[in-house]
Parts: structure tokens; sequence; C-alpha cells
């Protein structure tokens, strides 16, 4: 299991939660369990989120490896400027 710390505007979307938990081994299965789990996450995920593992901000799609024990957070997607 992961544990996916959200940030503040995401978790009116989950029950007030700050950190849910899903299974996922990849990013990509971890923003689709989070949907399963919290089908209204589909909208902010569909608008484009970032994900940090251990403080690295993960920015090569959806294969990218979930190590066990690691720390994750779902962000609003960073954009440059």
């Amino acid at each position: 299991m992961v544990e996916v710390h959200l940030w503040s505007g995401l978790r009116s979307l989950t029950g007030g939660q700050q950190v849910v938990e899903v299974k996922a081994k990849t990013t990509g299965e971890l923003l689709h369990a989070l949907v399963l789990a919290y089908p209204q996450l589909q909208g902010p995920i569909d608008a484009g989120v970032s994900i940090a593992i251990d403080g690295r901000v993960i920015a090569t799609g959806l294969t990218e490896p979930i190590p066990e024990g690691s720390e994750v957070y779902l962000m609003q997607r960073l954009r440059g400027g």
C-alpha cells in the first residue's frame, strides 16, 4: 500500500482526509487507484497533477516505479513561467 499525501484543495473530495492509502507500484497505477477509491478526484487528476516521490517531482510519465515505503505527495501540477 502507498500512503499518498494530498494538497489541501483535494481533501474535501476524500472526506477530509489528508493522507489516503491505495495499492500501486507505479505512478500510473497510483492515479488509477486514487480515482477508483475516490471517483471525485477524476476532475483534478484530468486537469493535471504532479507526483512527488521522496522529494523528487516525477516528470517521466506514468511508468515511474514507487518504491515500498516511499513518501508520496499528490500536488497541483507545477508549471514553469
